[in-house]
């Protein structure tokens, strides 16, 4: 039994450590833009990429943004919140390696957009992917801008779908 312990353990930190170097590259990626970016600037990389400076202080596609500041709370307890249930789920699936390797993806960005809530009160977005035919969903054909902690969100949960699909096929 000490055996499976020590095992689900290291399965345990091997997530993780997934998950810390999904918060590090969001970390890292975010003091560059803020470092060189003053709000609203924008580089024309493609011509259907931009890299920008944004800030969100709602949650996804600006749900809630225009709130008076309670959000930030909200969604910095809802962050934390998720990231221990998170935790407890990856204790309690270590073989599941596609299932562990989603949730430590969503953690990962979790913690990630907790941490710009936390230090700058809003989510620093930069990723800005624009096409025509957009247009009709969004403004300009702008997809809303995003940020690493919300691709490996977004990679997280199309791996839990990805996983339950296979796992239904399965039984």
């Amino acid at each position: 039994m000490p055996r499976a312990t020590k095992s689900s353990t290291g399965s345990l930190l091997q997530w993780l450590g997934l998950a810390f170097i999904v918060v590090l590259a969001d970390q890292f990626t975010k003091v560059l833009i803020v470092g060189y970016y003053h709000l609203g600037d924008s580089t024309p990389v493609t011509s259907f990429f931009n890299i920008v400076r944004l800030h969100n202080p709602g949650a996804a596609f600006s749900f809630l943004a225009g709130e008076s500041g309670w959000q930030r709370w909200f969604f910095t307890a809802l962050g934390c919140v998720a990231a221990g249930v998170i935790i407890w789920m990856l204790k309690s699936h270590p073989g599941q390696k596609l299932f562990s390797f989603a949730m430590a993806c969503i953690l990962g960005g979790a913690v990630g957009n907790v941490i710009d809530r936390v230090v700058h009160g809003y989510v620093v977005d930069f990723l800005d992917f624009h096409w025509s035919w957009l247009s009709p969903i969004f403004g300009g054909g702008h997809f809303p801008a995003f940020n690493v902690a919300d691709s490996a969100i977004t990679i997280g949960a199309t791996c839990l779908i990805l996983d339950e699909l296979l796992r239904v096929r399965k039984s």
